[in-house]
């Protein structure tokens, strides 16, 4: 049996919808002929033994990491297009959020305080901010203190609990905790918008065959003609599939030099 993961948007709320959607994508993939396809969504671990295992059939990962780690390991087969707000087309954006009660009006007065950030590989929550700051930053440096919270939402709950200033929120993950979790957000504001990129890919492992990858996309596109699962995409936001190439990807790189280049390598 192959594996299947689809870690990055599995919010506690919406768990049920990912398992419904996997559930439908899964009968899809056997509809196109594809054989192993697994019952349930891998939950085991730390997604990288997902992303690098010789099993994988199917994920999600971030470009980001995509394009700087993975690439003996995954494929892209196909990118979301969500509906979250600051998605347009298969292109999301982060936002930059901080306290509701907090004083800062620019990114200008978020100097010297404490980010938090999900990982040091995120697009979203790391690269994009770098990139957003470098030009504000002096000797390489512009907030006192970063902290690592593992996810976005811990990102959020710190900024809440006052452990953190400021954050770079995924627009999608902030558009599924303010649709199907008020609370968690209801003291924070967005305070910017960060320039948009390719959102989170689907992934196969590189051993995929040619027929197989092909096979997996067009699944894809069965499932979203699924009116069985048309409430588990409305609740993930999934609104359908587009086709970018990996260098359409390398904007996010392009991202990462620019930083350097302005004297901002490393987010601090």
């Amino acid at each position: 049996m192959k594996l299947a993961g689809l870690t990055m948007y599995d919010l506690d709320p919406v768990r049920w919808a990912t398992d419904a959607w996997w559930a439908g994508l899964a009968r899809a993939c056997r509809e196109e002929g594809l054989d192993g396809v697994p019952d349930e969504l891998w939950r085991g671990g730390p997604r990288e033994d997902l992303w690098r295992s010789p099993d994988l059939l199917l994920s999600q990962t971030c470009g980001y990491p995509l394009l700087k780690h993975f690439m003996d390991h995954l494929t892209l087969l196909a990118t979301p297009i969500y509906g979250a707000p600051g998605c347009h087309g298969a292109n999301y954006c982060s936002l930059i959020v901080v306290a509701a009660a907090s004083g800062a009006e620019t990114l200008e007065d978020l100097r010297g305080g404490i980010c938090a950030i999900n990982d040091w590989d995120s697009q979203s929550g790391m690269n994009v901010l770098r990139h957003t700051l470098a030009p504000l930053a002096r000797n390489g440096r512009f907030f006192g203190e970063v902290k690592v919270a593992g996810k976005h939402q811990h990102s959020i709950a710190m900024i809440v609990r006052g452990e953190a200033d400021v954050a770079a929120i995924d627009c999608v993950t902030h558009g599924l905790m303010s649709r199907h979790d008020p609370d968690s957000v209801a003291s924070t504001r967005v305070l910017a918008q960060t320039q948009a990129a390719p959102a989170l890919p689907y992934v196969t492992g590189k051993h995929t065959s040619r027929a197989d990858h092909a096979r997996l996309r067009a699944a894809l596109n069965r499932a979203l003609e699924d009116a069985e699962l048309a409430e588990a995409r409305d609740v993930l936001m999934i609104k359908g599939f587009a086709d970018p190439t990996l260098n359409d990807y390398k904007i996010m790189l392009e991202m990462e030099v620019g930083a350097a280049k302005a004297g901002y390598p490393r987010l601090q």
